[in-house]
């Protein structure tokens, strides 16, 4: 395929992970809770990946449970949090935020949940927040560290030293941020994190949560006594181990981040030159190096998406969590887009090993398209 660019979905395993996964598959694949000496070994590996990994987000490692993605510990922790905390708790939230977020916020608080609007640019209102902070008094805010689908980065660090001032825990879905930006003090901000393996390369049905202590019990899957009886189940090591060792490799190269970017801005100069008309929603705000998100001038979105498929370019349409559904953008709905500009997006979501080549060949098929559309 000469370019994919829907990283933000799903990104192909990397060659790191690749390598990892198999090692331990080979090697240890026994059940961690096992008490003969391979399982022994296996149960050391699968402590040594969840001390790396707290190493590398900045938290005890104590405070790491291992699930299967970043919907299920999303699902977890707010499940958890509506039967612990108070029965007139409120929460505050983004409009912006992921279904996986968004669907269990509501099923869990209903109408407790107070939504902080987005500015005209996708940008977090600052104002509003710590107003909202102040007079809603919430017991919990839970706000995405990066957007997937317009990219725009949330002040996460920020809204985490401003919760911790007001006595407020924070749960923050980290899913897009992690892999791509550095996480510094990101588990010493944030009382709940939340990631995914396949969003930076890592193998798909693997991911994590961070909790605010060790000793909290989640409750969401029992039976067994795994992972400090917090999540029954056999722990998948190789898929872990994989998801640990390819962080380790991406954050040893954010160095080259600047690039990336540049990349994406030279992409996006040339799609405004070539195809006038079109918005780049959240353009000025701090943005993923690896996203655009684009309103063309004309032409519904599903003709742009096959006819660039046919030309070897994979993008979306959006969320891969709202694929199929009308007017689906949390964004554009959030920002006040109409239903024709939602009809008209495409997501360009690049990723680490994404050349030059790749997005000034997206963009000559884009041009193609539009020429054969308005053809």
């Amino acid at each position: 395929m000469p370019g994919y660019f829907d990283h933000n979905a799903t990104t192909p395993l990397h060659p790191v992970a690749r390598e990892a996964w198999l090692k331990a598959s080979e090697r240890h694949w026994h059940n961690p809770s096992g008490l003969y000496r391979e399982a022994a070994e296996t149960k050391h590996r699968l402590e040594e990946a969840r001390e790396r990994l707290g190493k590398l987000l900045e938290c005890e490692p104590q405070r790491i449970v291992f699930t299967s993605g970043a919907t299920e510990a999303n699902n977890a922790v707010l499940r958890m949090l509506a039967a612990k905390l108070p029965g007139d708790s409120t929460v505050l939230t983004c409009c912006m935020e992921h279904p996986s977020v968004q669907v269990p916020l509501r099923a869990a608080f209903g109408k407790r949940v107070r939504e902080v609007p987005p500015r005209p640019d996708t940008s977090l209102d600052w104002e509003a927040f710590t107003t909202a902070l102040q007079t809603q008094r919430p017991a919990l805010a839970t706000f995405m560290a990066a957007n997937n689908e317009c990219g725009t980065l949330l002040p996460w660090l920020q809204i985490g030293i401003a919760c911790r001032d007001a006595g407020v825990r924070f749960h923050c879905d980290a899913t897009q941020w992690i892999g791509k930006m550095p996480g510094i003090q990101l588990g010493q901000c944030c009382d709940y994190i939340t990631g995914s393996a396949h969003k930076f390369g890592g193998p798909k049905g693997v991911g994590f949560l961070v909790l605010s202590s060790e000793d909290e019990a989640l409750g969401l899957l029992t039976g067994g006594p795994q992972e400090e009886g917090r999540r029954a189940g056999t722990e998948n090591y190789p898929s872990i181990e994989a998801m640990v060792t390819v962080l380790e490799h991406l954050m040893s190269r954010l160095e080259s981040m600047s690039a990336q970017v540049e990349l994406r801005e030279a992409f996006e100069k040339q799609i405004n030159l070539s195809i006038p008309g079109t918005k780049i929603v959240g353009q000025g705000t701090q943005r993923l190096w690896n996203t655009s998100m684009l309103i063309l001038p004309r032409h519904d979105h599903r003709k742009w998406l096959a006819r660039l498929s046919q030309q070897g370019f994979a993008v979306s349409t959006g969320s891969a969590c709202s694929a199929g559904h009308d007017g689906a953008s949390q964004v554009l709905q959030a920002i006040g887009a109409t239903q024709e500009e939602m009809k008209r997006v495409l997501r360009i979501s690049g990723g680490w090993e994404t050349t030059e080549e790749e997005w000034s060949g997206l963009t000559a098929a884009m041009v193609r398209v539009r020429d054969s559309l308005d053809g």
